[in-house]
């Protein structure tokens, strides 16, 4: 079936093949197929939606257009990978990470750049001086066995299709189409060789969930399709309606990973991390109580310390590495701040993340197209969250900028996103629920 023929079939709601799928992904890869009927097929499978049966297919197509990574025997217990959907203020991989490896785990993380609203890990880390996040075979399996950890992107020779897709997904309004997500995601998963696999799906405001429906349906899409390809999954469904944590933005985020390495961790992102972490302990075969193993290698040292060993092991100098986990000043900072005051007096009721995430976006700290330029200084502070007091007047957010000061409507706008009521309301869970 040529791909007029293909395309006609899935327009028409017609379940593609296997042998089909593999074709469009063989055809795309090699260049056979146009920048415009690759755009079609994307927008006839948002359109028509993707089953179980062709989200595996396609995932298996993609992961095939590439390599796999391939580690030691020894360490195939214990591979594990995490990922989320993305959100404002997002930073638990660059926290989980290290802390995964000193928990005796070997972590070969392929992580993604921002893109609109979302913060990129990739690019959050680019911000410490020296660090690559483009690195070789034998780098990552030295960092493996030095650090028990990495986070890299995915390079040229794994997952191919996926880069391909994902380029024209951005230019037709195709990104957020769950079965081409869940493609996309697992099979950089296994394409890095993890045998374990936690997910954190976003549910909110600022989320691609907006409903606690739409998470569920991807979630079981995500664990079915990842359970086909060898790799156990688990999905946590956490809630994004306020920004995760005190910062929203690359260096901003990175400082406050390295704080909450060192013990000193807000509460959601506590939570988050131990829940996430735990899971993925459970599902390696760990029989104690992993949340008490999380805090252990906080408290003694051993995380920031492998945090520290990835560093090094991607380009930073030992003494940059050094001072940074020290909490001495090494990321680039923008060059003005501006504080912005309540305007009433009561109890926050929600910092709504959406807005926060567009400011930041606004600034320069996101992409509005893949290949973007940005600005690894600027973001926000937020210094107040649900369920806090607030007085009139009270500094509530520090905003950091790369021009002298900030547009009106750009203000307003951010002051927007603080809603005060008078009496006091009770914070929920952060998690919603665990899939598996």
């Amino acid at each position: 079936m040529n791909v007029g023929q293909l395309l006609r079939k899935k327009r028409d709601g017609e379940e593609m093949t296997k042998d089909e799928i593999e074709s469009f992904i063989q055809n795309t890869v090699s260049g056979n197929n146009t920048e415009s009927q690759i755009g079609a097929m994307l927008m006839a499978m948002y359109i028509r939606g993707i089953t179980d049966t062709e989200a595996t297919n396609l995932t298996q197509s993609i992961l095939l257009s590439g390599e796999r990574l391939q580690w030691r025997p020894e360490w195939e217990s214990k591979l594990v990978e995490k990922h989320s959907t993305g959100g404002v203020g997002d930073k638990i991989s660059l926290i989980l990470t290290p802390i995964l490896a000193a928990c005796g785990l070997k972590v070969p993380m392929i992580s993604g750049r921002s893109l609109e609203h979302t913060g990129g890990t990739l690019d959050k880390l680019e911000s410490i001086p020296g660090f690559r996040v483009d690195i070789d075979y034998k780098t990552m399996e030295e960092a493996l066995e030095q650090a028990g950890c990495f986070i890299a992107a995915a390079n040229a020779q794994l997952c191919p299709a996926d880069r391909i897709l994902y380029g024209v997904r951005d230019i037709t309004c195709t990104v957020d189409c769950v079965g081409l997500i869940v493609s996309s995601i697992i099979s950089k998963k296994v394409a890095s060789g993890a045998k374990f696999l936690v997910m954190d799906v976003k549910v909110g405001k600022a989320a691609f969930c907006k409903t606690v429906e739409k998470a569920r349906a991807l979630a079981k899409q995500l664990i079915s399709v990842s359970a086909q390809l060898g790799v156990r999954s688990r999905v946590v469904l956490s809630r994004m309606d306020e920004p995760l944590g005190i910062t929203a933005g690359n260096a901003l985020e990175v400082a406050e990973a390295v704080k909450s390495l060192a013990g000193n961790m807000s509460s959601d992102v506590a939570r988050l991390v131990t829940v996430l972490g735990a899971n993925l302990l459970e599902m390696t075969g760990y029989a104690g109580n992993g949340e008490d193993l999380i805090r252990q290698v906080i408290k003694d040292g051993s995380a920031m310390e492998r945090f520290r060993r990835m560093l090094v092991q991607q380009g930073v100098e030992d003494s940059v590495a050094n001072r940074l986990v020290q909490g001495q000043p090494v990321l680039p900072t923008a060059l003005y701040t501006t504080q912005l005051r309540a305007q009433s007096s009561g109890w926050v009721e929600e910092v709504n993340a959406w807005i926060i995430g567009q400011v930041c976006l606004e600034l320069g700290a996101g992409r509005r197209k893949t290949g973007d330029t940005i600005d690894l200084t600027v973001g926000v502070e937020v210094w107040k969250h649900q369920g806090d007091r607030v007085v009139e007047g009270e500094p509530w957010v520090t905003v950091h900028h790369s021009t002298p000061s900030l547009p009106t409507p750009l203000v307003s706008y951010l002051q927007q996103a603080l809603e005060v009521e008078p009496a006091l309301l009770d914070r929920p869970d952060i998690i919603i629920e665990i899939l598996h």
